[in-house]
Protein backbone atom coordinates (compact mmCIF):
# COMPACT_ATOMS: atom_id res chain seq x y z
CA UNK A 1 0.00 0.00 0.00
CA UNK A 2 1.52 3.27 -0.61
CA UNK A 3 1.47 6.05 1.69
CA UNK A 4 2.25 9.79 -0.44
CA UNK A 5 1.41 12.65 1.13
CA UNK A 6 0.60 15.31 -1.10
CA UNK A 7 0.17 19.22 -0.34
CA UNK A 8 -4.00 19.77 -0.87
CA UNK A 9 -5.28 16.54 1.49
CA UNK A 10 -7.37 17.87 4.42
CA UNK A 11 -5.60 17.31 8.07
CA UNK A 12 -8.36 14.50 9.19
CA UNK A 13 -7.13 12.66 5.87
CA UNK A 14 -3.52 13.27 5.99
CA UNK A 15 -3.57 12.51 9.53
CA UNK A 16 -4.93 8.58 8.83
CA UNK A 17 -2.81 8.17 6.01
CA UNK A 18 0.24 8.49 8.27
CA UNK A 19 -1.24 6.50 10.82
CA UNK A 20 -1.58 3.74 8.33
CA UNK A 21 1.55 4.26 7.11
CA UNK A 22 2.80 3.46 10.71
CA UNK A 23 0.85 0.57 11.11
CA UNK A 24 1.57 -0.49 7.94
CA UNK A 25 5.18 -0.60 8.83
CA UNK A 26 4.18 -2.41 12.53
CA UNK A 27 2.31 -5.88 10.95
CA UNK A 28 5.12 -7.89 10.49
CA UNK A 29 7.82 -6.61 13.58
CA UNK A 30 8.24 -8.10 16.61
CA UNK A 31 7.12 -4.71 18.68
CA UNK A 32 3.68 -2.67 18.55
CA UNK A 33 5.00 0.70 18.58
CA UNK A 34 7.23 3.23 17.48
CA UNK A 35 9.37 4.43 20.51
CA UNK A 36 11.08 7.54 18.75
CA UNK A 37 14.23 8.63 20.15
CA UNK A 38 16.14 9.38 16.94
CA UNK A 39 16.08 10.46 13.51
CA UNK A 40 18.69 8.64 11.19
CA UNK A 41 19.66 11.70 8.07
CA UNK A 42 20.94 10.83 4.80
CA UNK A 43 23.24 13.86 3.72
CA UNK A 44 22.91 14.59 -0.35
CA UNK A 45 19.79 15.84 -1.33
CA UNK A 46 18.26 15.85 2.45
CA UNK A 47 20.83 18.09 4.54
CA UNK A 48 22.32 19.67 1.20
CA UNK A 49 21.10 20.36 -2.44
CA UNK A 50 23.73 18.75 -3.63
CA UNK A 51 22.92 15.63 -6.29
CA UNK A 52 22.81 17.85 -9.34
CA UNK A 53 26.93 18.57 -8.65
CA UNK A 54 27.56 14.92 -7.76
CA UNK A 55 25.46 13.53 -10.93
CA UNK A 56 27.56 16.22 -13.22
CA UNK A 57 31.29 14.92 -11.32
CA UNK A 58 30.28 11.85 -12.01
CA UNK A 59 29.51 12.16 -15.72
CA UNK A 60 32.42 14.40 -16.56
CA UNK A 61 34.78 11.59 -14.63
CA UNK A 62 33.19 8.69 -16.28
CA UNK A 63 33.05 10.35 -19.85
CA UNK A 64 36.64 11.18 -19.70
CA UNK A 65 37.58 7.43 -18.99
CA UNK A 66 35.17 6.60 -21.71
CA UNK A 67 33.06 5.04 -19.39
CA UNK A 68 29.23 5.58 -20.91
CA UNK A 69 27.29 7.32 -17.53
CA UNK A 70 24.41 9.24 -16.97
CA UNK A 71 23.12 11.91 -14.52
CA UNK A 72 19.96 9.71 -14.09
CA UNK A 73 22.16 6.40 -13.24
CA UNK A 74 24.14 9.30 -10.66
CA UNK A 75 20.84 9.38 -8.80
CA UNK A 76 19.69 5.61 -9.26
CA UNK A 77 23.38 5.06 -7.28
CA UNK A 78 23.00 7.69 -4.75
CA UNK A 79 24.08 6.17 -1.14
CA UNK A 80 26.59 3.60 -2.31
CA UNK A 81 29.95 4.10 -1.76
CA UNK A 82 32.04 6.07 -4.50
CA UNK A 83 33.87 2.34 -5.09
CA UNK A 84 31.27 0.43 -5.25
CA UNK A 85 29.55 3.21 -7.93
CA UNK A 86 32.99 2.67 -10.01
CA UNK A 87 33.52 -1.10 -10.21
CA UNK A 88 29.72 -1.07 -11.44
CA UNK A 89 30.75 1.10 -14.16
CA UNK A 90 33.83 -0.78 -14.78
CA UNK A 91 31.87 -4.16 -15.17
CA UNK A 92 29.46 -3.03 -17.20
CA UNK A 93 32.30 -1.20 -19.84
CA UNK A 94 35.03 -3.78 -19.13
CA UNK A 95 34.09 -6.45 -17.88
CA UNK A 96 36.35 -6.49 -14.92
CA UNK A 97 36.16 -4.67 -11.28
CA UNK A 98 37.84 -2.03 -10.22
CA UNK A 99 41.32 -2.15 -8.15
CA UNK A 100 41.53 -0.45 -5.20
CA UNK A 101 44.39 1.47 -6.49
CA UNK A 102 42.03 2.75 -9.41
CA UNK A 103 39.09 3.41 -7.52
CA UNK A 104 40.81 5.86 -4.86
CA UNK A 105 42.39 7.62 -8.24
CA UNK A 106 39.17 7.55 -10.02
CA UNK A 107 37.47 8.95 -6.73
CA UNK A 108 40.03 11.37 -6.50
CA UNK A 109 39.12 13.02 -9.92
CA UNK A 110 35.23 12.76 -9.11
CA UNK A 111 36.12 14.74 -5.53
CA UNK A 112 38.05 17.23 -7.55
CA UNK A 113 35.31 17.86 -9.74
CA UNK A 114 32.32 18.07 -7.57
CA UNK A 115 34.45 20.73 -5.72
CA UNK A 116 34.76 22.72 -9.33
CA UNK A 117 31.00 22.57 -8.94
CA UNK A 118 29.00 25.77 -7.34
CA UNK A 119 28.77 25.16 -3.79
CA UNK A 120 26.01 23.05 -2.98
CA UNK A 121 23.35 24.89 -0.97
CA UNK A 122 21.82 23.79 2.14
CA UNK A 123 18.00 22.19 1.52
CA UNK A 124 15.11 24.31 1.87
CA UNK A 125 13.52 23.36 5.05
CA UNK A 126 15.69 21.13 6.69
CA UNK A 127 17.08 23.96 9.54
CA UNK A 128 13.52 24.19 10.49
CA UNK A 129 12.87 20.80 10.75
CA UNK A 130 16.26 19.81 12.37
CA UNK A 131 14.98 22.10 15.26
CA UNK A 132 11.96 20.85 15.44
CA UNK A 133 13.89 17.04 16.19
CA UNK A 134 15.82 18.89 18.67
CA UNK A 135 13.23 20.45 20.19
CA UNK A 136 11.41 17.24 20.75
CA UNK A 137 14.61 15.73 22.02
CA UNK A 138 15.23 13.55 19.76
CA UNK A 139 18.87 12.68 18.65
CA UNK A 140 20.26 13.57 14.85
CA UNK A 141 22.59 11.07 13.43
CA UNK A 142 24.00 11.19 9.69
CA UNK A 143 24.67 8.24 7.99
CA UNK A 144 25.82 8.72 4.65
CA UNK A 145 27.64 6.74 1.96
CA UNK A 146 29.72 9.73 0.80
CA UNK A 147 33.33 10.61 1.72
CA UNK A 148 33.19 14.40 0.04
CA UNK A 149 35.45 15.90 2.92
CA UNK A 150 33.94 19.32 1.38
CA UNK A 151 30.46 18.78 2.76
CA UNK A 152 31.28 17.09 5.85
CA UNK A 153 33.32 19.56 7.06
CA UNK A 154 30.48 22.24 6.18
CA UNK A 155 28.09 20.29 8.40
CA UNK A 156 28.93 22.18 12.14
CA UNK A 157 28.84 25.29 9.98
CA UNK A 158 25.27 25.09 8.84
CA UNK A 159 23.69 22.94 11.56
CA UNK A 160 25.62 23.30 14.49
CA UNK A 161 25.52 21.17 17.40
CA UNK A 162 23.38 19.30 15.59
CA UNK A 163 25.72 16.37 14.16
CA UNK A 164 27.72 14.65 16.78
CA UNK A 165 31.07 13.12 14.61
CA UNK A 166 31.24 10.09 17.10
CA UNK A 167 27.45 9.06 16.03
CA UNK A 168 28.02 9.68 12.00
CA UNK A 169 27.90 6.71 9.94
CA UNK A 170 30.12 7.69 6.41
CA UNK A 171 31.50 5.87 3.86
CA UNK A 172 34.77 4.95 5.76
CA UNK A 173 33.12 3.85 8.05
CA UNK A 174 31.13 0.74 6.48
CA UNK A 175 32.83 -2.42 5.02
CA UNK A 176 29.30 -2.81 2.57
CA UNK A 177 27.68 0.52 1.51
CA UNK A 178 23.74 1.05 0.77
CA UNK A 179 22.03 -0.78 -0.42
CA UNK A 180 23.07 -3.15 2.29
CA UNK A 181 21.25 -2.44 5.68
CA UNK A 182 24.75 -2.04 7.39
CA UNK A 183 25.36 1.67 7.76
CA UNK A 184 21.78 1.95 9.51
CA UNK A 185 22.55 -0.78 11.92
CA UNK A 186 25.93 0.39 12.61
CA UNK A 187 23.88 3.81 13.46
CA UNK A 188 21.51 2.38 15.47
CA UNK A 189 24.85 0.39 17.28
CA UNK A 190 26.45 3.40 17.42
CA UNK A 191 24.09 5.63 18.81
CA UNK A 192 22.52 2.30 21.11
CA UNK A 193 19.00 2.95 19.52
CA UNK A 194 16.43 -0.22 18.53
CA UNK A 195 15.05 -0.34 15.14
CA UNK A 196 11.72 1.08 16.88
CA UNK A 197 13.45 3.48 18.34
CA UNK A 198 14.46 5.62 15.26
CA UNK A 199 13.15 6.82 11.86
CA UNK A 200 15.17 7.13 8.69
CA UNK A 201 14.75 10.42 6.50
CA UNK A 202 16.23 9.59 2.85
CA UNK A 203 16.01 11.12 -0.65
CA UNK A 204 17.58 7.54 -2.88
CA UNK A 205 16.01 4.57 -3.83
CA UNK A 206 19.64 2.76 -2.25
CA UNK A 207 19.25 4.44 1.02
CA UNK A 208 15.19 3.66 1.63
CA UNK A 209 16.12 -0.17 0.44
CA UNK A 210 19.19 0.15 3.00
CA UNK A 211 17.03 1.84 6.20
CA UNK A 212 14.54 -0.76 4.94
CA UNK A 213 16.08 -4.19 4.98
CA UNK A 214 17.57 -2.87 8.88
CA UNK A 215 13.93 -2.57 9.66
CA UNK A 216 13.44 1.26 10.51
CA UNK A 217 10.37 3.22 10.10
CA UNK A 218 11.61 5.16 6.60
CA UNK A 219 10.16 8.75 5.25
CA UNK A 220 11.39 9.43 1.90
CA UNK A 221 11.39 12.65 0.78
CA UNK A 222 11.45 13.15 -3.03
CA UNK A 223 14.34 15.79 -3.96
CA UNK A 224 15.46 14.48 -7.05
CA UNK A 225 14.23 14.06 -10.21
CA UNK A 226 13.33 10.35 -9.84
CA UNK A 227 9.57 8.91 -9.67
CA UNK A 228 7.72 8.30 -6.74
CA UNK A 229 7.56 4.56 -7.34
CA UNK A 230 10.94 4.40 -7.33
CA UNK A 231 11.49 4.88 -3.84
CA UNK A 232 7.78 3.29 -2.69
CA UNK A 233 9.76 0.22 -4.55
CA UNK A 234 12.88 0.23 -2.38
CA UNK A 235 10.59 0.26 0.62
CA UNK A 236 9.39 3.39 1.39
CA UNK A 237 6.83 3.94 4.41
CA UNK A 238 5.78 7.13 3.70
CA UNK A 239 6.86 9.76 1.20
CA UNK A 240 6.99 13.49 1.03
CA UNK A 241 7.02 15.69 -2.14
CA UNK A 242 9.36 18.04 -1.05
CA UNK A 243 11.72 19.01 2.30
CA UNK A 244 9.35 21.83 3.04
CA UNK A 245 6.16 19.83 3.10
CA UNK A 246 7.83 17.49 5.71
CA UNK A 247 8.81 20.18 7.73
CA UNK A 248 5.46 21.57 7.65
CA UNK A 249 3.96 18.38 8.45
CA UNK A 250 6.47 17.15 11.28
CA UNK A 251 3.91 17.61 14.19
CA UNK A 252 1.37 15.55 12.64
CA UNK A 253 4.19 12.15 12.19
CA UNK A 254 5.39 13.03 15.51
CA UNK A 255 2.00 13.20 17.21
CA UNK A 256 1.08 9.49 14.85
CA UNK A 257 4.54 8.22 15.69
CA UNK A 258 3.68 8.86 19.62
CA UNK A 259 0.08 7.17 19.59
CA UNK A 260 -0.02 4.73 16.69
CA UNK A 261 0.12 0.79 17.58
CA UNK A 262 0.07 -2.23 15.96
CA UNK A 263 -3.87 -3.43 16.57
Amino acid sequence: MIFCIPEFLSYPIFNNMISNAIKNYLKDKPFHAVDLKAVLFDMDGVLYDSMSNHAAAWVKTMSGLGVPFSAEEAYLHEGRTGEGTINIAFQRAFGRSVTKEEAAKIYGIKSACFNDCPQAEVMPGIVELLKKVKAAGLQPMLVTGSGQKSLLDRLNMHFPDTFKRELMITADDVIHGKPHPEPYLKALQKGRFKPEEAIVVENAPLGVESAHRAGIFTVAVNTGPLNDRVLFDAGADLLFADMPSFCDNWEALWSALKTTRKE
